[in-house]
């Protein structure tokens, strides 16, 4: 056995081998996988291997069609069978909700290439007879479903590999992973010591364990899952197509064909959550006892919707386990604070995204980022506030809600309130309607008299319509106040401060007591940040960004470490308030002997505000005249109680996220993970104006924006006036113009200023021209839209700038 390698790559199933392949197939050899027992142990080898397009995030979505399309291209390259059965599937809607979210992804697939249909329950009963549509008002019809065999698939990424040069180790069990003082790895094993720059934990079942010996905790959970394979079935065996997949989220079942009867599976209810305190080491190619007590509602809810399976006999069943992270995604990519260590776990559907995970852990590994935006799948999207007590409920939430309806504006309760900031039982007693965010627990609104304390979850606007409009005119008639906790924030301190921050970021960094506006770029020239920079002395500046970024963040800082730079992640050690609206100066006056009169837009002061030390920014994401009051957490209540006293004159009000981004919208400005994200560039985005190209200073990603300045990219972001009814944009509907599909929505809502309904989108920088005529799908009606260019409220920023 080899004792020094550049990856070692930890688990043989279908993604570790998907892993493998791809780094082979990207151009390095010098790769190593190591199998305990064979490859397929774990839960490779008894999963029902159905595949599938259909995913609430578009990248995701993406990512699935490439793994459904790479199957033939690995027969060919290995001569081997991957058992392919592409059969198609419908995807059942027994309510409008459901319809409504089939029809929303409809809308989806239509910029991304994907050649999916809604049909109707008469199309339904010619694409699959066996099904029983009493009650179904549609489908979502794709031609790309179908399902595989699972071993051979996985002997199939395993050759490839090997083809490409890569090591293959079965019956290697690892005992240790040790890094060494310049960052690589020892990998110990039972048959010997490995060396190497980087590992990957690809170990499935074991991956909490494989993470443990690194001192990494990876939140996923294995859960147990039950399918049942029947006898022969007259209407299966007769047929002279093969039967499609079905999944009907209403009974949580999916069924395709299985020889000459059919395979059923279920998500219900009762589920159980396996191996709580550990996977045995032991565990491999057997099953957990048969349970059929537990799928007992979802099997007799099947019999009604799939009649013919009354009248079979079970086969076989198939009970094993597999695992799942909080949200049900991947946990794949660089392990925050862990050089050379990788992530590939959590992959619950394998033959669906393992190929997806496998190029873009590669793509990561070898040239420094991927292609498109993984965040959806990124281990970064949870911090280190996670533990197996938020895990294992959460998961057991996301298994129970795999089949239900997604809603935009849904907030899920499982492990919840998990985090509060000190000002959670003072909103909660004013009406807060919580939502959360990385763990935190955020007021979207705040409800008043007998105004029910939940937002309904609803494709349409909610019943959150009223109070949000009550906090939008709060805040632009007079003063509202929200806390700042939402925000990730960061110090950098040193001799080196500044030099550094002018490399890591690409906009300019501002003198003493000013702030700026600046988009932190990728290598490549992608967007993977957008900073607020405060210089609050030569050597010490603050940042802020997404909270929810936080881990994501944090990791690209570490990758770009500075010996003369100390940085600290803040964003719980640093709380405070927004003050914003036309009485926001009058309010902030009231409480302190600064003489705000002094401070400028874009101003950065440190100053006592009633009895608090505070760091105050003269900026607001609404838009409107407004002040960013920081400071420590332990005096937060009382800088609360001296700005609530001195805005009692002005009827000042607290607002929440929804009204923040009804807010932003009258000023078209953009957000993080919307319109902002790896996906775009600056110059696509509009963030270029805030990237200094005067600096001498070859900052990160500069050599792409000069590019994109030169030759700008064919795709600009651009605002339209939609023409809506009870629903407006969310993300993702497709833009018409000309009759046809040529761009795409990022994000959207409804202006309660100026009530209108906007839509931010990506079309065509020679179609963006004022006055644009177009159309947006929304909910499978194609609304008038304009393009629109002058901001619905202070358009020339004079009231914003003071």
């Amino acid at each position: 056995m080899k004792t020094t390698t550049r990856v070692v790559v930890i688990g043989g199933g279908v993604v570790g081998c998907s892993v493998l392949y791809h780094l082979t197939k990207l151009g390095w050899s010098d790769v190593m996988l190591l199998e305990r027992s064979e490859l397929t142990s774990g839960s490779t080898w008894h999963a029902a291997g159905g595949f599938h397009t259909l995913n609430g995030d578009t990248n995701m979505a993406a990512l699935q069609g490439y793994t459904i399309k790479l199957y033939r291209e690995l027969e060919e390259i290995t001569g081997m069978s991957c058992g392919l059965h592409h059969v198609g599937g419908v995807t059942l809607a027994d309510t409008k909700e459901r319809f409504d979210m089939l029809v929303a992804e409809r809308a989806k697939h239509r910029y991304m290439g994907l050649e999916t249909e809604i049909v109707t329950p008469d199309e339904i009963r010619k694409i699959a007879p066996i099904t029983n549509t009493d009650g179904i008002l549609g489908a979502l019809y794709d031609p790309l479903d179908g399902h595989l065999d699972p071993s051979g698939t996985t002997h199939a990424y395993a050759k490839a590999a090997r083809m490409g040069g890569a090591t293959i180790e079965t019956h290697t069990k690892v005992t240790a992973t040790t890094q060494r003082p310049d960052g690589t790895w020892d990998v110990v094993t039972d048959r010997g010591t490995i060396h190497t720059e980087h590992v990957v934990n690809a170990a499935g079942l074991w991956a909490r364990e494989v993470g443990a010996m690194a001192g990494v905790y990876f939140p996923l959970h294995p859960m147990e899952h039950q399918y049942l394979v029947t006898e022969d079935i007259a209407e299966i065996y007769e047929r002279d197509t093969e039967h499609p997949h079905v999944m009907d989220p209403a009974g949580e079942s999916y069924l395709r064909q299985e020889g000459r009867g059919l395979c059923i599976g279920f998500y219900e209810q009762p589920c159980k959550p396996w191996a709580v305190d550990g996977t045995p080491w032991d565990f491999g190619h057997e099953l957990l006892p048969d349970d059929l007590d537990k799928v007992e509602a979802s099997v007799d809810f099947a019999y009604k919707r799939f009649p013919v399976l009354e009248r079979a006999g079970i086969k076989s069943v198939i009970h094993g386990p597999f695992t799942f992270a909080p949200d049900g995604n991947p946990l794949v990519g660089p392990v925050p604070g862990m050089r050379g260590y990788w992530s590939a776990c959590a992959v619950m559907a394998g033959f669906s995204q393992g190929g997806g995970v496998g190029l873009m852990l590669a793509q990561w590994m070898i040239e420094g980022e991927t292609e498109r935006d993984t965040f959806a799948m990124d281990c970064a999207r949870f911090g280190d506030w996670i533990s197996p007590g938020y895990t294992r409920p959460k998961v057991i939430e996301n298994y129970q809600r795999r089949f239900s309806v997604s809603y935009p504006n849904e907030e899920l309760p499982a492990a919840r309130p998990m985090m509060q900031t000190p000002m959670y039982q003072t909103f909660d007693q004013m009406g807060a309607v919580w939502g959360a965010q990385y763990g935190l627990e955020v007021p979207n609104y705040f409800a008043q008299g007998d105004e029910p304390r939940f937002e309904t979850p609803s494709f349409r606007r909610s019943n959150a319509w009223e109070a949000t409009k009550r906090e939008v005119m709060a805040v632009r008639n007079s003063v509202g106040i929200n806390e700042v906790h939402n925000f990730g924030k960061y110090q950098v301190r040193g001799p080196n401060a500044r030099a550094w921050l002018d490399k890591i970021m690409a906009g300019r960094i501002p003198t003493i007591g000013r702030l700026s506006l600046t988009p932190m770029l990728s290598h490549k020239g992608r967007l993977i940040g957008d900073f607020t920079v405060s210089c609050l002395a030569e050597d010490k500046f603050q940042l802020t960004a997404s909270y929810g970024s936080q881990a994501y963040h944090w990791r690209w800082f570490l990758q770009h470490e500075d010996s003369g730079v100390s940085i600290d992640n803040i964003s719980d050690k640093w709380n405070g308030f927004q003050v914003a609206g036309p009485n926001a100066g009058k309010v902030l006056q009231g409480c302190t002997r600064y003489d705000l009169s002094q401070m400028k837009f874009m101003d950065v002061r440190q100053i006592v505000v009633g009895l608090v030390p505070c760091v105050v920014q003269r900026v607001s994401y609404t838009g409107d005249l407004g002040f960013e009051i920081y400071c420590d957490p332990m005096q937060q209540q009382s800088l609360w109680t001296t700005l609530w006293a001195a805005g009692q004159p002005y009827h000042i009000r607290p607002f929440g996220m929804r009204a923040m981004m009804s807010l932003r919208l009258d000023k078209f400005f953009g957000s993080w993970m919307a319109e902002f994200s790896p996906d775009y560039t600056a110059a696509e985005t509009g963030l270029d104006r805030f990237i200094s190209f005067k600096k001498n200073v070859d900052f990160n990603g500069r050599a792409a924006a000069e590019a994109e300045r030169a030759t700008p990219p064919a795709r600009q972001l651009v605002s339209f006036e939609v023409d809506a009814e009870d629903a407006d944009v969310v993300a993702y509907e497709p833009v018409f113009i000309d009759g046809e599909v040529q761009g795409f929505c990022t994000s959207g809502g409804y202006s309660h200023y100026a009530g209108k309904s906007i839509a931010m989108a990506l079309i065509p920088r020679d179609k963006a021209k004022n006055g644009l005529e177009a159309q947006i799908e929304i909910l499978g009606s194609l609304r008038p839209a304009k393009l629109i260019t002058e901001p619905l409220f202070d358009a020339d920023g004079a009231r914003m700038r003071g």
